[in-house]
């Protein structure tokens, strides 16, 4: 995908949108600036939000080693479906606390809300549509999973805040964005377990990990506006910090997957499930060597890229599955 820092045009364009993205050229004018409070023009952050869901699922499936039955299918369509809706409602929110500030920021102030293209009173209309129809998808599963799941708006209305009193708002971001993992790990299977918490407790950190590159494009004008973040806090140490979450990341999600399978799987399954994870950590080792602090675009291409990093651990145990399957199990 191509970046793009430019100053936004007429159209109401938001800044750090992908370009040719289907929102500016294909949406109708009147719903843009909504699709634009959702984030639908910068769908990274869904795919962030909906990858631990789908790690947990693939864990859990190779942890249970069923079939995959009609719920379970729907478990995965359900993530999907609660990502786009729950992502987009959770950034109305951040773009209603932040208004102010988004507008003292060069990233930031062609946003919908501070560059007038909608209201504060209609983006908040709008928030509460996309909740209104992710609880709908969230009463179609278990008693306890939606329970978790009303949980989560916790975090979620906390997190625009955090930025204003911590140095570390990105643990704040961490503790909502990789809930789903907890989520999903219930909906599955009726109760939480130590396997769920260490994949939650891996996503947190590479919820850290991404989110600090990210936080680094606007260093410059948060520290004129007294924002705080771990780009600010690590400075020219960030890339230490980085490798120890990567370190963290990867033990981590191993320490998930044994506590998850145990010895119930055959090795090649185990080999399958341990490459992913191994594959994850090899490609945020590529992203530290790229990294260039300095360079928002570099540190915009990066974030991106983690899309596909998030991608590795579910390849890994969705093979993993598929051989323990095929081998007829433990």
């Amino acid at each position: 995908m191509t970046e793009n820092h430019q100053t936004p045009d007429q159209s109401g364009r938001v800044a750090d949108a992908v370009d040719h993205n289907w929102v500016d050229r294909f949406a109708p004018v009147k719903a843009r600036p909504y699709l634009r409070l959702s984030r639908a023009d910068r769908p990274a952050g869904t795919w962030l939000l909906l990858i631990p869901c789908w790690w947990a699922l693939t864990l859990a499936l190779l942890a249970d080693g069923a079939a995959i039955s009609p719920y379970h299918q729907w478990l995965f369509v359900a993530c999907a479906l609660g990502a786009f809706l729950m992502r987009g409602a959770g950034c109305t929110w951040n773009d209603i606390t932040d208004r102010h500030l988004d507008a003292q920021v060069a990233r930031t102030k062609s946003r919908p809300i501070p560059s007038g293209q909608i209201s504060v009173k209609r983006a908040a209309l709008w928030m509460a549509i996309q909740t209104g129809i992710s609880a709908l998808i969230l009463f179609s599963l278990n008693s306890a999973a939606i329970l978790w799941g009303i949980a989560a708006l916790l975090p979620v209305a906390i997190y625009p805040f955090a930025k204003r009193f911590t140095w570390w708002p990105q643990v704040f971001l961490g503790v909502a964005f990789n809930w789903g993992a907890l989520l999903m790990w219930v909906a599955y299977f009726g109760t939480i377990s130590w396997a769920a918490i260490l994949l939650y407790l891996s996503g947190i950190a590479w919820t850290l990990f991404y989110d600090t590159i990210y936080a680094h494009q606007d260093k410059e004008d948060d520290a004129l506006i007294g924002i705080k973040s771990t780009a600010r806090l690590f400075h020219n140490n960030t890339k230490t910090w980085l490798f120890g979450f990567l370190v963290a990341i990867t033990v981590l999600m191993v320490l998930a997957l044994i506590g998850a399978v145990g010895d119930r799987l055959n090795i090649l399954a185990l080999v399958f499930a341990i490459m992913g994870i191994w594959a994850f950590g090899m490609h945020m080792m590529w992203q530290l060597r790229k990294l260039d602090i300095d360079d928002p675009d570099i540190c915009l291409k990066l974030f991106r890229a983690n899309r596909d990093a998030g991608f590795l651990p579910i390849a890994g145990f969705a093979l993993a599955y598929a051989v323990q399957i095929s081998l007829g199990g433990a």
